[in-house]
Order: C-alpha cells, then structure tokens, then sequence
C-alpha cells in the first residue's frame, strides 16, 4: 500500500475511499452523498484528485499478496492501523469520521465491513462511530445516478 504524507488531502481521501469500499462495493448512493457535501473542497483536492486517490487504493489492493480484501482491509490488520495514522490532525480526523459516516449511511443500510470500518476509525481516533440502524437516520436517496 503506497504511503501518503502525514495529515495530507490525499491520506485523508484514502481513508474515504476504503469507507466507500467497506460493504465490498462502491455504490452510486454514496459517491452522490459525499458530492453533496462538497467532499473535494472539504479536503482541499480537486474531484480528479479524489478519484485518482481511489484508482490507486484499488491498484494498491489488487497487488497485495493474497488479493483478498477482507484480510487486507480488515480494520486491525497492520496496512489499515497504518493508513489510519497517517491522520493526526484533530479537526481532520474529525471531517473524515464525518465524510465516512456519510458515505457508510447513504444507502441506508451499514453492513458488517462498513460497521467494523466505522468502530476501528473510532477506537483509534476516539470518536464516535456514528453507527445507527438505517431507519433511524434521514438519508436522502438520489432516485438516480451518474
């Protein structure tokens, strides 16, 4: 897994594209949620950039030994505590639980991956998760996608 500078836009950015990919697949939903909320500008990158940051985080998990998300991007596998402390920023870290708790939220249902994603980010920041059955939060849902 390539390594980004400490507290940067790009490191900041991986760390929502693995919330994105938490459920095993990236969904329409969340990208439009996170477009929403002017996630470029909020971490100081351009849209191209944001989604490179993603075109690389897929490149980094198709060359791992194994090719298998789950032991890969399980939330306290060594490569995930590395990526998650890459962030030492306080208001950072609080922007991105935010970004990801968006992302997890926006198809109305957290899976398993995104939970455990959610509670490692949490323990190790010592946030709070923002995890809640999807009944209890108001997601708008786009009725279409790009």
């Amino acid at each position: 897994m390539r390594t980004y500078k400490h507290n940067s836009p790009h490191a900041a950015a991986r760390i929502v594209a693995i919330s994105l990919l938490a459920d095993g697949h990236l969904g329409c939903e969340e990208i439009v949620a996170l477009e929403r909320l002017q996630l470029s500008q909020r971490l100081g990158m351009s849209a191209d950039e944001f989604e490179k940051v993603i075109r690389e985080l897929c490149e980094d998990l198709m060359v791992t030994p194994h090719l298998n998300w789950g032991d890969t991007c399980r939330p306290n596998s060594e490569i995930m505590r590395h990526v998650i402390s890459e962030l030492a920023d306080a208001r950072l870290r609080s922007e991105v639980m935010s970004l990801c708790q968006t992302a997890v939220h926006a198809d109305n249902h957290v899976s398993a991956g995104e939970s455990a994603f959610l509670l490692a980010l949490s323990h190790a920041w010592q946030l709070p998760a923002g995890i809640a059955p999807a009944h209890s939060r108001q997601v708008a849902v786009p009725t279409t996608c790009r």
